[in-house]
């Protein structure tokens, strides 16, 4: 076995060798960090509270009210809205009724139309207006031709001339 030699500078003493002795009384400097942590963590928290009271403070009963009234007041826009989203899809529901009733309303009357134009012999009404009721052709004297320039429609401001 090898001796150890011990050496002292000053207040420190060294151990030659390749083992170290264990120290009685070294300090733990995990814990003291460890525990530096947590204080400044309860400190923080002491900070975010205080900043958090300070705010409850400011909010006297004129802010309170006022937040009151602009969450009613926002409450009731939205309120408002869904009801007229809900009678907006009601008028469109009844639109879309109507407009199914006109259909078929307009199926009947072409339907009707188209029956009553197939019972309707055009050379017994020709026969009845010529020899019954005395209808008689018009002459090429007799009509009158009208230009309508570029339009739908024309406008009468007098009477037919009659020749």
């Amino acid at each position: 076995m090898e001796k150890r030699k011990n050496r002292v500078y000053g207040s420190e003493v060294y151990v030659d060798g390749n083992t170290v002795r264990r120290m009685e009384a070294a300090p733990d400097y995990r814990r003291e960090r460890e525990e530096q942590k947590r204080q400044e963590e309860r400190m923080r928290k002491q900070r975010v509270a205080s900043r958090n009271q300070e705010r409850v403070a400011h909010m006297n009963r004129g802010y309170v009210a006022f937040l009151a009234f602009a969450t009613a007041l926002i409450a009731g826009a939205a309120a408002m809205y869904v009801n007229l989203q809900s009678s907006i899809n009601v008028h469109m529901k009844t639109i879309s009724a109507l407009e199914s009733q006109v259909s078929d309303l307009r199926a009947d009357n072409d339907a009707t139309e188209k029956r009553i134009e197939a019972s309707v012999d055009i050379t017994d009404i020709k026969d009845t207006a010529v020899n019954e009721l005395g209808m008689v052709y018009a002459g090429a004297d007799q009509i009158v031709h009208y230009t309508i320039e570029k339009e739908d429609y024309m406008n009468q401001y007098e009477d037919i001339p009659e020749k």
